[in-house]
């Protein structure tokens, strides 16, 4: 082989070598650039509640950021008016305008996979997360029933049917050997204080923020659902499956700001009665301190309710439901990533 010749098959080993590391330099940037954002994401919360107080923390402290993605967190208008009935009053400037679309939501778990099932086009979103997986929510009511069992034959209110209260009441009813259709009677759209003022209900399902405002207007704990146990898919960390795909870094993300964000409520109390004041408009310092001390019962490892998903695919069985596994709606890596490095154990150290 001449001197020519070897130097050009030289040339072109360097020049396919340096092609090479461009090409991979180039997927690279095209993949970084796919996960960077080009506007702030809006986090949807489906409702006014203690499981959201977190996520709006995260806000206010800028952890968000922190972490490299950009975020604002939202109210839907529907539990903005809901909480309005329990004396709470959310400012315009924190809810979504009708019809918003988000790629982001912390809602619940149960409402979300009904809704795909029963409703033609509904959102099909993943959850990496949840801050509510066992029951821990209270059955209040009238101050003359005494006890679980005289909850047979009366009227309890919850918000809709698949909704988290709604999944609750039936998981009781059952749990009591009751039939949820003749030995009881469950009531939509009676979630607020005003149900049971009103005489519309005997008792709520509760979640911890109507709780709090129905035993300040009177009413009593019946029921407190944490003694029972039951599995629950409640408040989720959601995503758009389509939104998943092209952004794993920015999910990673969000993840390990929202991981901080329940340490942050649960150490940090005067950041969350700060939050309390400005979200939820609540000055009463005794209804705050009853309110946070729901805090404590947040998870501080927030894995997907698995269990409670296998529930809801249970207690909502149909043709359409079976079409789906457990496995289609959550993604446990994010926090299992998260558990594992010693990440979420460093924030509690102190």
């Amino acid at each position: 082989m001449n001197r020519f010749t070897s130097n050009g098959l030289a040339y072109r080993a360097v020049f396919k070598m340096l092609a090479g590391l461009l090409f991979i330099v180039s997927s690279l940037s095209i993949v970084a650039i796919a996960q960077e954002q080009t506007a702030p994401l809006k986090l949807r919360l489906g409702d006014v509640s203690m499981n959201k107080l977190a996520f709006i923390i995260a806000y206010d402290k800028g952890v968000y950021k922190k972490h490299g993605i950009d975020i604002i967190p939202k109210f839907t208008q529907g539990s903005v008016d809901i909480i309005r009935r329990s004396g709470i009053v959310v400012p315009d400037e924190f809810i979504l305008e009708k019809g918003e679309y988000t790629e982001l939501c912390i809602c619940g778990t149960s409402p979300s996979i009904v809704n795909l099932v029963q409703n033609a086009g509904g959102w099909d979103p993943v959850f990496l997360g949840s801050t509510h997986a066992e029951s821990r929510w209270r059955i209040i009511g009238r101050t003359d029933i005494n006890s679980a069992e005289q909850l047979k034959g009366k009227r309890i209110g919850y918000s809709g049917v698949g909704a988290v209260s709604h999944f609750y009441a039936v998981s009781f009813a059952k749990k009591m050997g009751w039939d949820p259709n003749f030995d009881l009677s469950l009531m939509g759209d009676a979630l607020g204080v005003d149900a049971l003022t009103k005489g519309y209900v005997d008792a709520i399902v509760a979640p911890e923020l109507h709780a709090t405002m129905a035993i300040d207007a009177g009413y009593k704990v019946i029921v407190d659902l944490l003694d029972y146990h039951l599995p629950v898919a409640g408040s989720g960390f959601a995503v758009s499956r389509p939104w998943l795909e092209k952004n794993p870094e920015l999910a990673r993300r969000f993840i390990k700001a929202a991981v901080e964000a329940v340490s942050i409520l649960k150490n940090d109390k005067d950041s969350s009665f700060k939050t309390m004041g400005k979200w939820y408009q609540m000055s009463d310092p005794e209804l705050m301190e009853m309110f946070y001390d729901e805090a404590a019962k947040l998870p501080s490892k927030p894995y997907p309710a698995v269990e409670g998903i296998k529930k809801v695919m249970e207690l909502y069985d149909s043709h359409e439901m079976r079409k789906y596994k457990v496995e289609h709606f959550y993604d446990s890596s994010y926090i299992k990533e998260l558990d594992e490095s010693g990440y979420i154990d460093s924030l509690y150290k102190k």
